[in-house]
């Protein structure tokens, strides 16, 4: 694993470390004053005298690669367009688990739901929850219960003061 550091840092440190093998210490003590493997030490030898002191930068570690490609991705905001009820969902909200599901019926490909808002991220899309309200909601009760109730139980006109 590498060391936590600016690539500057990073770089510094296999100069020092080559710095150490021309003045002919030994590859298992160069690792031990540097605090890394011999074999990281062996790479960085090996890169410098390849590439020279292109060999020494810092790359970035690009993770994992996806498992959908560019034109899968594409292809996938082209659905996400269409609407949720084109594919046959009752109403026009996407949530994470609906677009795993279209993922997978689509490409063949199977993602967790959290992993689905991730990938949206990347792609400049969010998803959408849904209000979780009850059908049988009165909007005009509430109100109304806002109105007069709420104004009578309250004890104070900003709200809850200490006594």
């Amino acid at each position: 694993m590498r060391l936590k550091g600016s690539a500057k840092v990073l770089e510094q440190r296999r100069r020092k470390a080559l710095g150490l093998l021309q003045e002919n210490v030994s590859l298992h003590e160069v690792a031990r004053r540097i605090g890394c493997h011999a074999s990281s030490v062996m790479r960085w030898r090996d890169r410098s005298r390849a590439f020279g002191e292109e060999g020494l930068k810092v790359r970035s570690s690009p993770g994992r690669p996806s498992r959908l490609s560019k034109v899968q991705k594409e292809q996938l905001l082209d659905f996400l367009l269409q609407g949720p009820g084109t594919f046959g969902w009752r109403t026009q909200v996407w949530t994470t688990s609906r677009i795993a599901q279209l993922i997978e019926k689509q490409f063949q490909v199977v993602y967790h739901p959290d992993h689905v808002g991730r990938i949206l991220h990347a792609l400049r899309w969010s998803h959408q929850k849904p209000d979780r309200r009850a059908l049988e909601r009165n909007e005009e009760a509430i109100q109304q219960w806002k109105n007069k109730s709420w104004k009578r139980i309250k004890k104070t006109p900003k709200g809850w003061l200490p006594t």
